[in-house]
């Protein structure tokens, strides 16, 4: 006979709407270029597209405490390298005392956006887009909306730290509440809710 009701807010396994704490490693070509070992572990609510989709897919059935060395290719990375997202932008379109450098990460409003009803977009967070300055002109700077991880195979050392049930909440919402929600692997896709951060769930 099995009673399963000491592990009924504690999985066994990582299957969707499990909140996962996880150590990682994140190496490409042979170079370390993140790890958690200098900050804190991820947490995130698996199945909700929180963390890359390699990465995401390689979690189904790791236990707490497993420990498992993962490559993922650019398709289910970061997305493969896109020419076209390299674009020239007139240099008149930045105030005259924005600080322009190569290499700098900026974010710039997206026209398509702007194109959608706004009313339906929540706090604009649609309606911005990342890019990295790669050069600069007399009459135009040149901008890569390339994510800086595009067109790259990364190779992941992760651990499993811990495993538990998400509320209904975060099931809902689609990411992990608490204290801890601060830090995404891939903060892109949301937005911190400010309010949350003072609540401590344990």
């Amino acid at each position: 006979m099995e009673l399963k009701l000491e592990t009924e807010n504690q999985p066994n396994v990582i299957i969707d709407n499990v909140v996962v704490t996880l150590d990682y490693e994140l190496t490409i070509d042979g170079e370390i270029v993140d790890s958690s070992k200098d900050a804190e572990p991820i947490i995130f609510l698996q199945g909700a597209g929180q963390v890359i989709p390699g990465l995401e897919k390689a979690l189904y059935g790791m236990k707490q405490g497993e420990e498992r060395l993962i490559t993922v290719d650019p398709a289910d990375g970061y997305g493969e390298f896109d020419e076209e997202a390299i674009v020239d932008v007139p240099r008149d379109e930045f105030p005259a005392d924005f600080p322009l450098e190569v290499g700098v990460e900026i974010t710039v409003h997206s026209e398509e956006a702007e194109d959608d009803d706004d009313d339906e977009s929540e706090e604009g967070e649609d309606d911005l887009m990342e890019a990295t300055i790669v050069a600069i002109k007399d009459d135009s700077v040149t901008l890569d909306f390339n994510h800086p991880l595009a067109g790259k195979v990364l190779t992941f050392q992760i651990k499993v730290v811990e495993l538990r049930e998400a509320t209904v909440e975060e099931i809902e919402h689609g990411h992990v509440h608490g204290d801890d929600s601060d830090f995404y692997f891939d903060d892109e896709d949301f937005e911190d809710e400010g309010e949350e951060a003072d609540n401590h769930h344990h």
